[in-house]
């Protein structure tokens, strides 16, 4: 407990120290530059101190929980006595079949719990008059996420440069682009940036590196990392993929309406 309590401290510093220079520039703006008292000023700094308790508390869930979990999982699911390899035998990329489906679990699941999307999603039902549905959107990032982690785990089994799957991807990105609904673009595009935040990165950079140390012939330094620019990439595709559903949808329903009235 008292180790605990001394890691928490350590991390309370170094959390207060990060959010320190964001204080003092908000605080210069709104006293040197708009010369304006600070409105709410109790509330202001008793969520100021929420902010630097959570933050502190999340770091440590995250040192303490998180990537462990991630890592140990990847372990497991990629030990050979699992797979059911006999020592000293070269194992094909189909033998991770587990690891491909706890991705893609573990990449919906956190993606659906992603405060930053929850977020995204409500303002655009909001300005959307409910047009895109919260759930709908939610959904459909989480779907582009578990196939990209999935995709991801892959390329790290087999050792394929990252760099192609990236080219590939924002090439169909930008095809996307120019042939989906104009109105949606943007959001899709935000769609890519708001899962790899809070919940869903520690989580999957810790089973990218925990991958690549199970996985023979694979260097964490090299190969771990990759799978958050994978969940930032295939959702905006997603998303954009989607879209473009419904409006064919959209257009074939008119079509439809047109003929039955002819």
């Amino acid at each position: 407990m008292i180790d605990f309590m001394m890691d928490f401290l350590l991390v309370l510093f170094y959390t207060l120290r990060d959010v320190l220079p964001i204080l003092i520039l908000i605080i210069f703006f709104q006293m040197v530059v708009l010369k304006q008292p600070i409105p709410h000023l109790k509330k202001v700094i008793l969520g100021g101190i929420y902010v630097v308790l959570g933050l502190a508390l999340f770091l440590i869930g995250l040192e303490k929980a998180l990537f462990p979990v991630g890592k140990i999982m990847a372990t497991q699911l990629s030990d050979p006595v699992f797979i059911g390899a006999e020592e000293g035998e070269l194992l094909n990329w189909w033998s991770y079949y587990w690891i491909y489906i706890f991705a893609a679990l573990i990449g919906f699941s956190t993606t659906i719990a992603e405060p930053s999307l929850i977020a995204v999603a409500i303002k655009a039902s909001e300005v959307s008059a409910g047009t895109i549905s919260q759930k709908g959107l939610r959904i459909t990032v989480a779907l582009g996420v578990a196939f990209a982690l999935a995709l991801g785990t892959f390329r790290i089994v087999t050792g394929t440069p990252l760099f192609i799957y990236i080219m590939a991807g924002y090439i169909v990105v930008v095809i996307q682009t120019i042939f989906a609904p104009k109105k949606l673009i943007a959001l899709a595009y935000d769609s890519g940036g708001v899962t790899t935040s809070t919940v869903t990165v520690p989580l999957v950079a810790a089973l990218g590196l925990g991958l690549s140390s199970a996985v023979p012939g694979r260097n964490p330094a090299i190969d771990g990392f990759g799978l958050i620019a994978f969940a930032s990439l295939f959702p905006i595709i997603a998303v954009l993929g989607y879209a473009q559903f419904m409006e064919l949808k959209t257009r074939l329903s008119k079509i439809k309406t047109e003929n039955d009235a002819i």
